[in-house]
């Protein structure tokens, strides 16, 4: 092991760190300054580090966001269930189809690709992210209508299995040149959903038994729930459901059990799910290369902007408006799309399944993180 490369990780993650007091005052997200120092660290940055391994980063990204929305599960209460379930559910399922085919349609126009590719530039981008919103709603002292940051915290936690089902679907159909596509999807969309929720509920009352009925060291209780929830994620991922819908669900079902040691639980995953996002956000910023960005920059800013003003905006007006919320709370709502690590890991997929134009997939991904986390974030 090269003693070079851990003292560069380590100082990347202590910049890291001493520099997240600068989001609180210039007003922008932490994780923009996690994922810009990756990039300075980057072959294009003063750092030059060539890090181009797609398969290592999406394990690793896997993890953390499992990590992330076990830590996301743990704080979302019953009772916001009961407040937010069924807007959340309606956005993070036919929101998230919405959202998909309107950025397909100016992915297609501004990018001129074929109409397939331009969908799964939809579906990579569809999704909110967990992490950004979760850091955003728990890190800004907000005082928002139950109603609101419920629906939020749901749609954010809930909508990854759709989004990854549309990508797998496309970059299997794109593969396959579309044969066989119509009951494949059916029957991969009824898997991850299914398998997902069940996997979820059933794990998360597992690791809960399992907590309270054996006597440990205080401080291996929050390690114990961590490792079971990965082992809750992988044995769903193996099954064909939604590894993260399951770990997700398995972290709602911890919170809202009496658990032996569930303060210290708690905190301790609080910085396990800091550690994640910021090794996940150093590593997407290591992975890309900032001089791939410019040839894509105004068709990707077009994309950008009209996911924020338009399709977001639109699509949440339409499957929301039976809810009763008020123009503010659907503004605010449309608002916190914030896109973050989700999209990036996502177009890992056509990469590691080497489809003709994967490069411009990952890169066009993550040109508009970087401008949904700039504009909405701040």
């Amino acid at each position: 092991m090269d003693p070079t490369l851990t003292l560069i990780g380590a100082l990347m993650l202590v910049i890291s760190i001493v520099l997240s007091p600068l989001s609180s005052r210039v007003g922008m997200p932490v994780l923009l300054i996690f994922l810009v120092v990756g990039m300075i660290m980057g072959e294009d940055g003063p750092g030059g580090i060539e890090f181009d391994n797609f398969e290592l980063a999406f394990l690793i990204a896997n993890l953390a966001l499992g990590v992330i929305l076990l830590d996301g599960g743990m704080r979302t209460r019953a009772e916001t269930f009961r407040v937010g379930l069924k807007p959340a559910l309606i956005l993070a399922t036919l929101g998230v189809g919405l959202t998909a085919a309107g950025a397909a349609v100016v992915a297609w126009w501004v990018f001129d690709l074929h109409w397939l590719t331009a969908l799964l530039v939809g579906a990579i981008i569809s999704s909110t992210d967990a992490a950004a919103v979760f850091s955003l709603l728990q890190g800004r002292g907000l005082h928002l209508n139950e109603r609101v940051s419920a629906t939020l915290e749901i749609e954010s936690g809930s909508n990854d299995p759709m989004a990854i089902f549309l990508t797998l679907m496309l970059v299997t159909l794109i593969g396959n040149n579309g044969e066989h596509a119509g009951w494949a999807a059916l029957t991969m969309l009824v898997q991850q959903f299914g398998i997902g929720a069940v996997a979820g509920i059933l794990g998360g009352f597992a690791v809960v038994e399992l907590a309270n009925r054996i006597r440990l060291t205080p401080s291996l209780y929050p390690l114990l729930v961590a490792a079971a929830g990965i082992a809750v994620f992988s044995a769903t991922n193996a099954m064909g459901g939604s590894g993260f819908l399951a770990i997700y669900l398995t972290g709602v079902v911890i919170g809202n059990r009496h658990v032996r040691m569930m303060p210290m639980i708690l905190q301790v995953h609080d910085g396990l799910a800091w550690l994640a996002q910021l090794c996940l956000f150093l590593m997407l910023g290591l992975l890309v290369t900032p001089s791939d960005l410019i040839p894509l920059a105004g068709g990707g800013l077009i994309l950008a902007l009209s996911l924020i003003f338009i399709i977001r905006p639109l699509t949440v007006a339409l499957t929301l408006w039976p809810f009763a919320f008020n123009r503010r709370e659907l503004g605010f709502i449309s608002w916190v799309g914030l896109r973050g690590a989700v999209p990036i890991v996502l177009a890992l997929f056509p990469i590691i399944a080497g489809l003709p134009e994967a490069q411009l997939v990952f890169h066009a991904a993550f040109f508009i993180v970087l401008v949904s986390l700039l504009v909405q974030g701040t």
